[in-house]
C-alpha cells in the first residue's frame, strides 16, 4: 500500500504528506444511500462498482424482462411457469429488501444479495431442468442471460441497507 495515497476514514479523506490538520470529507455517493452491508462469504461483493439505487432499478427490470418470457412461449407451459415465477420472484423481492426503493423493508440487505446469486443460478439451470431450453430456445437463453447478468452484477454492487436494524 502506498504510504502517501490517501486512505478514505468514515467518509473523511487524510492526506499524509499535506501539512493542514482539516481533513477533506468526501460526500456520500449519490446513488448508494444508507449503510453498506457485510461481505457475504468472506468475499463478496468483490467490488463496490454498481450503485444500490441503479442496482434497484436493474432487479426490477430484470423482473419484467424476466417474467416477458411468459409472453414469448404461451404453448410452452414450462417456460411460461419459470418465466412467471422468476419473474414475480425477483420483483417481490425487490419489493420487500432494506433499500430506498422498495414498498417494505422486510428482507436484509445480506439475504437480499445471497438471494441475487441463488436466484442466478436457478434462472441459468431453468431452461435445462425444465427441458424447455430446445423448445423455446428464446426464452431459455433470456433466462441464461439474466442469471448471468445477475450474478455478475450482484458481484460488483454497493450493497447498503436503508435501515439498519
Amino acid at each position: 500500500m502506498n504510504p502517501h495515497a490517501p486512505r478514505f476514514e468514515n467518509q473523511r479523506v487524510t492526506f499524509p504528506d499535506v501539512p493542514f490538520e482539516d481533513d477533506v470529507v468526501v460526500a456520500d455517493r449519490t446513488l448508494s444511500h444508507g449503510v453498506p452491508s457485510r461481505d457475504l462469504l468472506g468475499g463478496l461483493p468483490i467490488l463496490r462498482l454498481i450503485p444500490q439505487d441503479v442496482h434497484s432499478v436493474m432487479d426490477y427490470l430484470n423482473g419484467v424482462a424476466t417474467g416477458a418470457g411468459a409472453v414469448l412461449a404461451p404453448e410452452d407451459s414450462a417456460a411460461m411457469a419459470a418465466s412467471m415465477i422468476l419473474g414475480g420472484s425477483v420483483i417481490g423481492v425487490s419489493l420487500m429488501t432494506d433499500y430506498r426503493l422498495s414498498l417494505a423493508k422486510v428482507i436484509p440487505i445480506e439475504t437480499h444479495e445471497a438471494i441475487d446469486y441463488a436466484w442466478g443460478a436457478m434462472a441459468i439451470a431453468a431452461p435445462f431442468v425444465l427441458g424447455y431450453w430446445k423448445t423455446s430456445p428464446t426464452v431459455g437463453l433470456m433466462h441464461v442471460i439474466s442469471g448471468v447478468g445477475t450474478i455478475l452484477a450482484s458481484m460488483v454492487t454497493d450493497y447498503r441497507s436503508y435501515r439498519r436494524r
